[in-house]
């Protein structure tokens, strides 16, 4: 018996060694046009069932007989069908195929599907990005906030809320590595561009929840960009009301270099604001990316970054009418004094990426941010606030009489200086249908806080708040800390491909980890997802994520403001303050069609976030306040649709629809959360002319709901209103000459130019005036009128684009 079961042995060793020799491998990358991978691309051997797909690389592994030969098809929604024969295959063969997108030529313009979303990250394609219409200068913010689910009542910031979050809770990675934003700008005026410069963008990844674990600590989305890598010499220039861009970019074999500098004033845009008088806001931005491969398997690369965003303001006047027709009232302010703010942010990161094979990656990281940032301001002013009735003789309003008269005076001297170096180490390597990432980050922080600021105001001879016994401030604040600590965290994930009879399955877990030694916090945040599509119908592609997210503090949330005998404001930094807990559930998918014979992509996203652990806020314009404390719980739920296509055939436009209510419990009390916006509509629409496509139009409009607001320094809790819905038309026009097509580009040294952009904009096309925040007027009797800030007006804009 024993011989009959050794002899059984060596016989199936002797089967498999010769199954074995009898094999070999087929490996390869699947790549676009532009170089970059196609993932979950088919790669199958024609006439059999043998197949499989291209990972998150492009990369592809696949066993065949060998001393066969065969065709392999490769093949990819949206992209042309690839053949490649192979005869008489004797050895392990690598090949790697270019597959082009599946379009026509019509007029000049291409008309092509889209590229499938297998997660709750999207890809954005910024390629249109030049032509929208922004009045913040042509940020990818901008585009964001036409998507669902994420919402922007202030044309002059680039910050912006998604499903129910503030501005705190977005996460924003350029390269791999998190960057940051100044921490005491106060309004949409001051805070000038964006850190992500669009001219050297490459890939734009976003997420509005369920992220992997791969993503920070935060609880609302992930904004991951990726700076591109030139081809060959490379540049542009562009010149507007609004300011003026350059880029260029240079390649080798071994060395690549792309430079950006940015800059940016708005004085014309602010000069339609109700406040009257001489804005001088300066920003200047330069950015570096370089790359160098010093050895075939190992390359280090810089990223740097200098921002100085310089505010000054002079105002004269302000005459602000607001109310009804039948309860108007006019608010009028002359001013003395004035406000000046800088602020300077320096950043740099070094990287040094090892590639031991096509399947694994290393790279270590350390980065480092600094930003000084300085507020000051004096400023008094004499106010007087009339109620106005109608004449009755068609000639206009009258004033009735003075609701509130008085003399206010606001004076500032904020400082902050912080500064984070971070150290990270992370991996990724493919284990056969399995693609593990892992990180370890260290990061070091310390901030220096100084704050001295308070308003006076007197009414009809007495100060407010009149107590009749003391004079005091109605507002007043001070601050003095010092702070330093560390920050540890790290994440391991794992993404598994699977192809069944009934379709392709993408499993994605993972376990995120961290600890923060100024509250001693440990964390863990177990995320997951997965992905189907059907075999029976590949047009549709459904999604499922959830998982333990944290909004890990970081300076803003452990400002505790306490009162103490005198009636002093004074911040201190809560110790015992815990991370912000969100769990989320997302279930969404896709489906693709055509319509007109145009591609179509329709997306629909449920999602419901239970929140605790909240540390209360209230938004005034961008500055946002915490309480200091864990003394909230809430949730946010909402359904998110987006129609995506090609509205006009050769051109991308898409139409979103939200609707989203947000809530939290503060000491029984249930309100809503500061960011609830029940209901929000965004398009995003291009056009051309039919015989001349060259002409190109596009418009950018955004329709939501009002903010609820509460009187300052006391809340929501005292009674709310909500402001009103935000309503803004945008629209751009453009000229398209290109490089040895047009005359113009064929003569002396524009023959050297790839195209030229010739356009106009104009700014909120209806003249509409939306409410930004409020001022609050009281009168002796302590009753108190809200008066609105009223964002910018109608505006022309010229703009000019170069290519080269």
């Amino acid at each position: 018996m024993r011989y009959k079961i050794l002899l059984l042995l060596i016989t199936i060793g002797a089967v498999l060694e010769l199954a074995a020799q009898g094999r070999v491998k087929l490996t390869g990358r699947v790549y676009d046009s532009d170089n970059q991978p196609i993932e979950l691309a088919t790669v199958r051997v024609a006439g059999t069932t043998m197949g499989t797909m291209t990972d998150l690389k492009g990369e592809y592994q696949l066993s065949i007989p060998a001393g066969d030969s065969i065709v392999v098809i490769y093949s990819c929604l949206g992209y042309r069908e690839e053949q490649r024969q192979l005869l008489n295959l004797t050895k392990d063969v690598s090949l790697s195929v270019r597959l082009n997108k599946n379009s026509k030529m019509l007029n000049e313009v291409v008309v092509a599907t889209h590229r499938r979303q297998t997660s709750t990250l999207q890809t954005i394609d910024t390629k249109d990005l030049k032509l929208m219409p922004d009045a913040s200068g042509g940020s990818i913010e901008a585009m964001l906030t036409t998507f669902a689910g994420v919402n922007s009542s202030n044309e002059l910031s680039s910050q912006y809320s998604v499903r129910g979050g503030n501005f705190d809770e977005n996460i924003v990675y350029i390269n791999g590595i998190e960057v940051y934003r100044p921490l005491t700008v106060r309004s949409g005026q001051q805070e000038g561009l964006s850190i992500i410069n669009p001219d050297m963008v490459g890939a734009v990844g976003f997420s509005s929840g369920g992220f992997s674990a791969e993503y920070g600590d935060k609880m609302s989305s992930v904004l991951d960009i990726i700076y591109k890598h030139p081809q060959a010499f490379e540049g542009s220039v562009s010149a507007s009301f609004l300011g003026a861009t350059a880029s260029i970019g240079q390649s080798t074999k071994k060395f690549s270099q792309l430079h950006g500098i940015r800059y940016k004033t708005n004085s014309t845009l602010l000069s339609s604001l109700d406040t009257k008088g001489e804005y001088e806001p300066s920003f200047f931005d330069y950015q570096t990316y370089l790359t160098y491969k010093f050895a075939p398997k190992w390359e280090a690369s810089f990223l740097g970054n200098i921002a100085i965003n310089d505010y000054k303001f002079t105002p004269h006047e302000r005459n602000t009418s607001f109310g009804t027709a039948t309860n108007a009232k006019q608010f009028k302010v002359y001013f003395d004094g004035g406000e000046r703010d800088k602020f300077e942010t320096y950043f740099g990161a070094l990287s040094l990426n090892f590639f031991p094979d096509k399947y694994t990656q290393w790279a270590l990281m350390t980065s480092a941010f600094v930003t000084n940032e300085l507020v000051t301001y004096d400023i008094s002013g004499q106010y007087w606030l009339d109620e106005l009735a109608d004449t009755g003789d068609g000639e206009g309003t009258e004033n009735t009489g003075a609701l509130g008269v008085g003399t206010y005076h606001e004076h500032a001297r904020n400082r902050l200086k912080a500064s984070v170096i971070a150290t990270s180490i992370k991996g990724a390597t493919k284990l056969g249908q399995n693609e593990l990432k892992w990180g370890f980050t260290h990061q070091y922080e310390q901030i220096y806080d100084r704050v001295r600021e308070w308003e006076m105001r007197d009414s009809a001879g007495y100060s407010l708040p009149h107590t009749g016994q003391s004079v005091e401030m109605i507002y007043n604040l001070f601050s003095r800390q010092d702070m330093d600590s560390h920050r540890l965290s790290a994440y391991l994930q794992d993404t598994y491909r699977l192809r069944t009879l009934w379709g392709r399955f993408i499993f994605t877990g993972g376990l995120r980890a961290s600890y923060w030694g100024f509250n001693k916090e440990t964390l863990v945040s177990p995320r997951a997802s997965v992905t189907f599509i059907p075999a029976a119908n590949e047009q549709i592609t459904t999604r499922l994520a959830g998982g333990l997210y944290y909004q890990a503090p970081f300076y803003k949330e452990l400002r505790d403001t306490v009162c103490d005998a005198s009636n002093n404001y004074v911040v201190q930094l809560n110790r015992n303050v815990k991370s912000q807990r969100s769990i989320h559930i997302v279930l969404g998918g896709d489906y693709s069609f055509r319509a007109l014979d145009r591609p179509f992509k329709f997306t629909a996203e449920l999602y419901y976030k239970k929140l605790d652990n909240l540390i209360p806020y209230e938004i005034d314009n961008l500055r946002v306040w915490y309480s200091g404390q864990n003394e909230a719980k809430g949730y946010a739920a909402g359904i998110d649709l987006k129609l995506f296509g090609q509205f006009v055939p050769g051109v991308d436009s898409w139409l979103t629809f939200s609707l989203m209510k947000t809530q939290e419990e503060i000491g029984g009390v249930k309100l809503p959360r500061p960011t609830d916006q029940r209901y929000s509509v965004g398009l995003y629409f291009q056009d051309y002319v039919p015989r001349f496509p060259k002409y190109k139009f596009s418009l950018r409009a955004i329709l939501a709901d009002g903010l609820p607001v509460g009187s300052p320094r006391k809340g929501r809790q005292a009674g709310y209103f909500r402001a009103p819905a935000y309503k803004r038309i945008d629209i751009g026009a453009s000229r398209l000459l290109v490089g040895g097509e047009d005359k113009l580009l064929q003569k002396g040294i524009f023959r050297n130019l790839k195209s030229v952009w010739i356009g106009i904009d104009v700014f909120n096309l209806f003249d509409i005036s939306n409410v930004n925040s409020y001022y609050w007027v009281t009168d002796i009797s302590n009753a108190q009128y809200a008066v609105p800030n009223y964002l910018t007006r109608r505006q022309i804009n010229l703009r000019l684009s170069i290519d080269f």
